[in-house]
């Protein structure tokens, strides 16, 4: 981080704090921001040393701060919105960056998430609380920044249970999952499954010749192209 943006960083991390010190968005800010800073070498020159008196005068004035390392920000952060997948996922990125060696217990943090029933009624009964963007999130977090590809997929299979008709997640009512099944090897004229042009259709179906659909009954003069 440049020297010449550390006070401006500062004020934006704190101005995401006044706005909603509750996001997850802003707890990654406040965590990345002071880890970075905390990594910095020590002040040498005189600006450097202004810089860092700032930051010291500065630091204060965080709530979150006060009297806390941020591996315990970030722990009350979980303790406090346990309950919720996105803050669950933060708190769970910022363990890893601030603690790599506990990767495993950061996925576990995600993993362990709860996709409970949303509060109030609906017309077409339960509804979970998850959102299939916050999932997708989750996912490509896992195959990214955790860099762990066999916890990428369990999550995967899982959501795939939650949103069937995600394409993303390939459920099993999606688009892809439909076109897997078309496009099987089961279905394939190897397979015997060809239709059999001696075998004439019933009364009232319809059969289609060189991308022409033909109505086969009584009125079979009649035809839609």
């Amino acid at each position: 981080m440049r020297k010449q943006k550390v006070l401006l960083a500062l004020q934006a991390v704190k101005q995401l704090i006044k706005l909603d010190e509750n996001d997850p968005g802003s707890h990654r800010c406040l965590i990345r921001f002071f880890h970075k800073i905390n990594n910095l070498p020590a002040p040498g020159t005189d600006s450097e040393k202004l810089i860092w008196n700032v930051l010291e005068a500065e630091r204060p004035d965080i709530r979150q701060l006060h009297g806390k390392s941020l591996i315990e920000v970030s722990r009350s952060f979980l303790e406090k919105y346990n309950a919720s997948l996105t803050h669950r996922t933060a708190a769970a990125e910022m363990m890893y960056l601030l603690e790599p060696d506990k990767k495993m217990e950061a996925i576990k943090i995600i993993e362990d998430s709860t996709n409970n029933v949303a509060s109030g009624s609906s017309v077409l009964g339960s509804v979970k609380e998850w959102q299939i963007q916050d999932c997708i999130d989750v996912h490509k977090l896992l195959e990214t920044v955790f860099g762990d590809q066999d916890a990428a997929n369990r999550w995967k299979a899982r959501c795939a249970e939650y949103f069937p008709y995600s394409t993303y997640f390939e459920g099993i009512k999606s688009a892809i999952a439909a076109y897997s099944v078309d496009n099987s090897p089961e279905n394939s004229p190897e397979n015997g499954i060809a239709p059999n042009p001696q075998v004439k259709p019933n009364e009232g179906e319809a059969c289609g010749v060189n991308g022409t659909v033909h109505i086969v009954d009584d009125m079979s003069s009649l035809s839609i192209r």
